[in-house]
């Protein structure tokens, strides 16, 4: 009775061991199909060699789009990124802040400055050169320094 018993548990181990394999060979078994799903006839050797090359050819297009971010990044810079718009009454004859001024500015600090002046009379129009946040040619007026300040306190990344 003993050796039945015996017998039995050695059976009992085998058919769990036996179990546990046909998992993992199943496991395995998908897995392979999921490797092989092209439908072609390939061996392992060839599946690699066409993964190896599938991520070459990405590492190419993720070092060519960095590249291209990068380049886009540096170009951005010169674009209109900073401004502001300051409305006062320069004339005391005058009612409500009609005159205005406005900057543009890049990420440089670099652009334009345009003040409308308006009075009974009529309304007149500049522009200024902005370089470094400094004027160009011409000073500023009390309005175009804060404007331009104001601008400038615009951080943009």
């Amino acid at each position: 009775m003993e050796k039945l018993q015996l017998v039995d548990y050695i059976l009992s181990a085998v058919f769990i061991w036996l179990a546990v394999l046909t998992f993992y060979f199943l496991k395995v078994l998908g897995a392979w199909s999921k490797l092989t799903k092209s439908g072609k006839n390939l061996n392992l050797a060839q599946i690699l060699e066409n993964i190896i090359k599938q991520q070459g050819q990405l590492e190419t297009k993720i070092k060519n789009t960095e590249e291209e971010v990068k380049k886009l990044g540096q170009e951005s810079k010169d674009f209109f990124q900073k401004h502001a718009l300051v409305r006062f009454n320069p004339f005391e004859d005058t009612g409500g802040d009609q005159s205005f001024v406005i900057a543009l500015l890049n990420g440089a600090n670099n652009g334009f400055v345009i003040s409308s002046l308006h009075s009974r009379s009529g309304t007149r129009v500049y522009a200024k050169r902005i370089e470094n946040s400094k004027a160009v040619d011409h000073e500023f007026s009390k309005e175009e320094k804060e404007v331009v300040e104001k601008a400038i306190a615009k951080n943009v990344k």
